[in-house]
């Protein structure tokens, strides 16, 4: 079975949700998340913090470097993602679209590399 990244994003000012309440939207997710643990498509997954709490460490140099804020300056951002195991692209596609309906926001599917 191949790894997939499923990777939630937003823009800057968190997902659009409509009418629906967050606490909706976490429930839905929390479901999802179950069928995945149950069918053994789960690796791991999780929510971030906004890009706001992010730390940039650069060791390229001669001295570390830290730097507060995301590394990219961008106007969408990754609030969360999941990594599946699915036999395909085919099936990661449509744990993907599940997902999407859950969390009610697009969702980027990228395999990992291979040996």
């Amino acid at each position: 079975m191949t790894q997939y990244l499923l990777s939630v994003h937003h823009d800057e000012n968190g997902p659009d949700l409509g009418d629906t309440p967050i606490e909706t939207v976490f429930a839905q997710v929390d479901a999802f998340n179950k069928e995945l643990m149950a069918n053994g498509s789960w690796v791991f997954g999780g929510g971030l913090e906004p890009p706001t709490a992010a730390t940039v460490v650069d060791a390229t140099g001669t001295e570390v470097l830290m730097t507060d804020g995301p590394y990219t300056e961008t106007k969408e951002y990754m609030g969360g993602f999941w990594i599946v195991e699915a036999p395909d692209l085919d099936a990661a596609l449509e744990i993907a679209r599940r997902g999407s309906v859950a969390c009610l926001g697009p969702v980027e599917v990228r395999p990992f590399q291979s040996e």
